[in-house]
């Protein structure tokens, strides 16, 4: 009997508080915070998986996790459901009685050799599930195979000028990569890492469990196993990507993500690479002929009674006469009553909020270290009459 193994599995780190998420992340996962109308952060990397013929997802879980598991179920809604591969969650590891939480990136994967263990696979890839792109790793694993690398990692250009914002690869001209520059302040090149990695599996086992062993590590792949595989002088590639990518960890990279889809930046429909969701039954939604709808997203089972100018309207929200809707996101199931004003905000899900309330202002109107975009978490209420000022979480 022939021994059964996978050529590449992923591995998709989701974990994260998203503390920088603010109110949006204090009762969901990061990865299944809503977006873009009718879709959640983590069916981006679930999709690329799917449209690059990667059948077996590790989904690694920590914080705020029941909403995501529930949201991931068995994997159907992404062709994830298998009886060989196919959508496993993974929380931390249990032993004898003990939980041990994931203590950094590389310890994540550490604690689950055994889960890719059981599928023998030549390649792994790394996944972060806050990120918004899309993208073939199909191609990207040709690329480290043609080039007999151990480790290869997804890169993007960017201006020079911002590259002191990530971590940079430095490469020699065949693209082997040098040196890693964790935000450096003299940046020597452009080249962005995106934080997907795809390595061969018994080379990324031997440095996890060295990784482990030490006690000064920080158990993370950029501050510690990828420093270790150059010093070590492992043959590792920078794979530039050039299409959208988008790193949604901040309130304010949130919400420029999606007015990219209202711009036309980041195309969501596409026949040929399609984004899949667990989308519940919803009706269509209802349009009220009072109602003023511009440059923007209505998504399904909604009730449209007010003006609505570049924004995105979420599944299952009710959105009341004599309101106006102004450069903002409004997450599924919100309720937004009479006369109430909503610019330049993100409102979450299920929130109410009150008959004419003002949330959110024009940027020109405020001093610019003022200025930022108001977010209301989920399931507040704004009373009646209320004021919201720009740059305000409640």
């Amino acid at each position: 009997m022939l021994e059964r193994h996978k050529e590449c599995i992923a591995m998709l780190l989701a974990g994260g508080q998203g503390s920088r998420l603010l109110v949006l992340t204090e009762k969901t996962a990061k990865p299944a915070v809503p977006f873009g109308g009718k879709y959640r952060i983590i069916d981006f990397p679930l999709s690329n998986c799917v449209n690059s013929e990667i059948d077996t997802v590790g989904i690694l879980t920590q914080y705020q996790p029941l909403e995501l598991n529930d949201y991931i179920g068995n994997g159907q809604p992404w062709g994830l459901n298998r009886n060989y591969g196919g959508a496993h969650v993974l929380p931390p590891y249990q032993t004898s009685g003990k939980n041990e939480w994931y203590k950094g990136t590389a310890n994540a994967i550490y604690q689950n050799i055994s889960f890719v263990e059981g599928y023998n696979p030549e390649h792994v890839i790394i996944l972060s599930g806050d990120h918004i792109y899309k993208m073939d790793y199909n191609k990207m694993l040709k690329f480290h195979k043609d080039n007999g690398a151990e480790c290869t990692i997804a890169v993007r250009d960017v201006p020079i000028e911002e590259a002191s914002r990530f971590g940079i690869m430095n490469t020699n001209p065949d693209g082997s990569i040098y040196q890693f520059e964790e935000k450096p302040k003299k940046p020597k090149s452009n080249h962005a890492s995106m934080g997907v990695y795809i390595f061969k599996w018994d080379v990324l086992k031997e440095y996890l469990i060295a990784d482990e062993a030490d006690k000064t590590s920080d158990n993370d792949f950029g501050k510690n196993v990828i420093p270790a595989l150059l010093r070590d002088g492992r043959k590792l590639f920078a794979y530039t990507f050039a299409g959208y990518w988008k790193d949604v960890g901040t309130i304010l990279s949130l919400w420029e993500a999606n007015m990219d889809i209202l711009d036309g930046n980041f195309a969501l429909k596409d026949k040929h690479f399609k984004i899949y969701a667990r989308n519940y039954a919803q009706p269509s939604s209802y349009i009220a002929d009072c109602s003023e709808i511009k440059d923007s997203f209505v998504a399904e089972g909604c009730s449209v009674k007010g003006k609505v100018t570049h924004s995105i309207i979420s599944t299952g929200c009710v959105i009341e006469e004599n309101v106006e809707i102004n450069d903002s996101v409004i997450m599924p199931g919100a309720v937004v009553k009479e006369g109430s004003v909503i610019k330049y905000s993100m409102i979450g899900e299920d929130v109410t909020v009150e008959q004419n309330c003002r949330i959110g202002d024009n940027p020109e109107y405020y001093d610019k270290s003022e200025w930022g975009i108001s977010v209301i978490g989920k399931n507040e209420t704004v009373e009646k009459n209320s004021t919201v000022k720009p740059n305000t979480v409640i």
